[in-house]
């Protein structure tokens, strides 16, 4: 029998792809979700990706009886856990929204499985954890630290599953802290498709390329930086799902362990709009703006502990991930 993988959040960007790798290796992917960002629509693609329908439960992790139900009714073995809100300039504005949501959610989640006796997870971290860094690139052991609210919560819940994982030795986590996601999968089928105006560069670049908006607003552009803007280390989305399945793989192997998930290279904002141009032959016009409250200069993974430890590291590049993005936006218009 197949093992019941439950994906908290597993119709947004990052969980549809991991769905797709979960049912690949063959696994059931059970998705909870309750659509605060993402859309139902979602669950017939993945469904025509696997080629089998997908068990799909719209609630909030923040219902305990909901994920106790869902935990039980599945057979769940193992969670991969993505719900979570992910806007820096949103949770600057909305602190308490973030907590609410990334940080009792998550406690809420992990009281429904211990009271289930499932105590493996998965959990998505972020590099926001490293705060502005100070040094590069950026390695499981640099200091920890927050520049923002989002960044705060992510940290706040590491934390919380150390604590976890210090006290019952019977509990398997893995943090995987990973960069910026882009690109879509290459059926065109599923890729990033925020509700509302785009928080992330990719769907903005996107939209613009499509004429949706006028032009593209890169915040900040005296940096001290190549080309003075902001540079980050983008990660296609099926690379980043395939590490996720390793380290749901491996989790017998680990008590409670941090790894980055990223390319190890750096790109700024000009680098990917130049690129996504020179790729897909279209026209983004862009303003450069002032710098946003809570961002950071630059920021890049060390990869090596991923490869060590999980036998992963990316296969794919910026020209992908440009590719693949585009392909989504044409075949979907971004629905």
């Amino acid at each position: 029998m197949p093992d019941s993988i439950l994906l908290t959040g597993g119709s947004g960007f990052i969980g549809s792809h991991i769905a797709v790798e979960v049912a690949r290796a063959g696994h059931r992917p059970v998705v909870l979700d309750n659509l605060c960002n993402s859309k139902a629509g979602v669950i017939e693609r993945l469904a025509r990706i696997i080629g089998r329908p997908i068990d799909f439960v719209q609630g909030d992790i923040r219902d305990g009886a909901v994920v106790r139900k869902v935990i039980r009714d599945f057979g769940i073995t193992r969670v991969i856990h993505l719900a979570g809100l992910k806007a820096v300039g949103e949770s600057m504005s909305m602190p308490l929204a973030y907590y609410d949501n990334n940080v009792v959610g998550t406690l809420r989640l992990l009281e429904a499985m211990n009271d289930c006796g499932v105590r493996s997870i998965v959990f998505s971290s972020s590099c926001t954890v490293y705060g502005d860094p100070q040094r590069l690139p950026l390695t499981e052991s640099h200091p920890l630290s927050s520049a923002n609210p989002y960044g705060q919560t992510k940290l706040t819940i590491e934390l919380m599953l150390r604590d976890l994982a210090r006290s019952d030795d019977r509990w398997h986590i893995c943090l995987l802290r990973y960069f910026n996601p882009v690109g879509a999968h290459e059926s065109g089928l599923i890729g990033e498709d925020p509700n509302g105006i785009p928080n992330n560069l990719m769907p903005f670049v996107l939209k613009v390329a499509a004429g949706q908006f006028k032009e593209l607003g890169v915040w900040g552009s005296d940096y001290p930086t190549p080309d003075g803007t902001g540079v980050r280390d983008y990660i296609h989305v099926v690379d980043l799902a395939v590490g996720h399945l390793r380290a749901m793989e491996r989790l017998g192997d680990m008590r409670c362990e941090a790894i980055n998930l990223g390319t190890g290279q750096g790109s700024s904002v000009l680098d990917v709009v130049k690129a996504f141009e020179r790729v897909n032959a279209v026209r983004v016009p862009y303003t450069l703006k002032d710098r946003r409250p809570g961002d950071i200069a630059a920021c890049w993974a060390d990869p090596a502990l991923a490869l060590q430890r999980l036998g992963w590291k990316t296969e794919r590049t910026l020209d992908d991930m440009c590719r693949d993005a585009w392909k989504w936006q044409l075949s979907s218009g971004g629905s």
